[in-house]
């Protein structure tokens, strides 16, 4: 088993006290942002199963989604939409939504675990590859980051259900692709990804009057 505690534990011994783990949602999708999270736990905090997001069912997701907005010392969210990306890359636009989740807890933290990526701010980080599944701060964040994106996703599931959202989460699923080829793209398409590219002057119908 992999101790979920131990970046954590070794932080507090040097004296860290605020300690914000941070993880994104969505850098492979074809549709809609980008979101991070940044979540502070209580030293004491412990919730038995809380992983990777990825690894949860969406109904043990959302019951952890309630407890840790219920016992974190703070949360942050940053969200970078599709046109965003289109203009500085994903990779870039995952740093943007990040440093915002960051800077959206609204507390002066001392260390901030990292799920993988590198990120240039003032604040002392530690970026852990598979991070959601090392740290438990980290973990917590993509839980949060993965229930806020999957509502956007229901919520643009209603506009478009053509596109079948609700279950893809905007991945590019064989339904997915074969609904853009049918019925072209959103204005909430990602235009700089290769499956979108082709269909840029084909917007969908819903989309011509707004």
């Amino acid at each position: 088993m992999e101790d979920l505690y131990q970046y954590e534990r070794e932080l507090y011994q040097k004296g860290a006290k605020l300690i914000g783990g941070v993880d994104e949602v969505g850098r492979g999708p074809l549709i809609g942002s980008v979101v991070a999270a940044c979540v502070v736990l209580p030293e004491d905090f412990h919730l038995e199963g809380l992983t990777d997001s990825k690894k949860l069912s969406e109904k043990k997701r959302n019951l952890f989604y309630d407890i840790i907005q219920e016992q974190a010392l703070a949360i942050g969210v940053g969200i970078i939409d599709e046109k965003k990306i289109d203009e500085v890359n994903i990779y870039e636009a995952t740093k943007l939504a990040m440093k915002e989740a960051i800077q959206n807890t609204n507390i002066k933290l001392d260390h901030v675990l990292i799920d993988a990526m590198p990120l240039d701010i003032s604040i002392p980080t530690t970026s852990i590859i598979k991070g959601d599944s090392k740290s438990i701060s980290i973990a917590a964040a993509s839980v949060i980051a993965k229930v806020t994106r999957d509502k956007m996703m229901y919520e643009l599931d209603q506009k478009y259900p053509m596109y079948n959202l609700k279950h893809n989460k905007g991945y590019p699923t064989k339904k997915h692709l074969e609904a853009i080829q049918e019925y072209g793209i959103t204005k909430y398409h990602r235009l700089s990804y290769g499956p979108v590219k082709e269909y840029q002057d084909k917007k969908n119908p819903i989309d011509i009057n707004l």
